[in-house]
């Protein structure tokens, strides 16, 4: 899961990640990723299998919206060996302040599946000095564990560790966060997640948080229907519910996003969709969502060259907010 300190005010709302601090880039080297471990081929009777992580039952709909860049942006990645990678980002922007990040990925020599080994480690530091790492091992075959640590320039701002066990047909975390014995305090969540037929799945999230004199613990309740073409996914508690739809074309990929908090009585919906063009290897991602916000982000892949240009464009009419952009990258 990610940064659990957004739970302790919605729990079921997805964690924003840190101000001014992007999230640590993805393993590419030799092709693999840091994804979780095999889904596990071995399924129990009637063909059920493993239901994935709690934390990816809204995976696919967030994937298809668009990431809106402001100003410039050149991306420069290069691989250093098979197992080593590193990263260059420098953002110029008109209203969001100027930045430099750099980022380095090790993949290692365990391999698990065709497309993933470990240990992965990701690291991020920017010109201020925040720092976003990661390091995912897998220790056992259906054990895995994750440690994160996030600062904000001087500042530590998240530090968590996570283990997760994928059975054949459920999948169990646990995660602490900032827990710190000389004041009290800290969070905890475990999450389970079980297949209960081929297509559905039934979970719940529970956290815990405790810290200046107050406790409180928080049961959010959570499910997934999936199909071939569609996933409908969905978590509800006393304090927010989040509901998903994701639909997959041959070449169009759309979903909706629902979100309420209680406590706050907000309440947002998002649309969002993707379009492959192979033929002219061009990906356009776009959405609109109950604020009367309008984005959309271009890809058009330079091959043969190792170039991909970027096009993006933030609209928003009601509030007189336009954000356009531009961007480049290499490897």
């Amino acid at each position: 899961m990610g940064n659990v300190l957004a739970a302790e005010a919605s729990p079921t709302m997805p964690s924003p990640p840190i101000p001014g601090m992007p999230p640590a880039p993805p393993a590419t080297a030799a092709g693999l990723v840091p994804g979780s471990p095999p889904a596990t081929t071995n399924g129990a009777a009637g063909g059920i299998q493993n239901p994935g992580s709690f934390e990816d039952l809204f995976k696919k709909v967030k994937e298809i919206m668009p990431q809106p860049i402001e100003g410039c942006k050149l991306v420069v990645n290069k691989g250093l060996s098979n197992h080593f990678q590193v990263s260059h980002t420098l953002s110029l922007g008109a209203f969001s302040p100027s930045s430099y990040h750099f980022g380095t990925t090790y993949v290692g020599t365990k391999q698990i599946s065709p497309t993933e080994a470990f240990p992965v480690m990701l690291g991020d530091i920017d010109t201020s000095g925040s720092l976003n790492a990661q390091i995912i091992h897998q220790l056992a075959n259906r054990l895995r564990g994750k440690l994160v640590v996030q600062t904000q320039q001087t500042k530590w701002a998240v530090y968590q560790g996570e283990l997760e066990y994928k059975g054949p047909t459920y999948t169990g975390t646990l995660t602490a966060a900032n827990i710190n014995p000389l004041d009290n305090s800290g969070i905890i969540v475990g999450h389970y997640l079980q297949s209960l037929t081929e297509r559905l799945a039934l979970g719940a999230e529970v956290l815990f948080h405790y810290g200046q004199g107050q406790r409180a613990a928080v049961l959010s309740l959570a499910g997934k229907y999936s199909t071939d073409n569609w996933i409908a996914s969905g978590t509800v508690g006393m304090t927010a519910c989040h509901a998903a739809y994701y639909h997959k074309g041959k070449d169009v990929q759309y979903g909706v996003e629902f979100e309420s908090n209680f406590r706050a009585q907000e309440s947002a919906v998002v649309f969002g969709y993707q379009v492959d063009i192979n033929q002219a290897n061009v990906t356009v991602k776009g959405m609109l969502d109950s604020n009367w916000t309008v984005a959309a982000v271009m890809e058009k892949r330079l091959q043969p060259l190792p170039f991909t240009f970027l096009l993006s464009a933030v609209l928003n009419h009601w509030k007189s907010q336009y954000r356009f952009g531009f961007g480049l990258m290499i490897g």
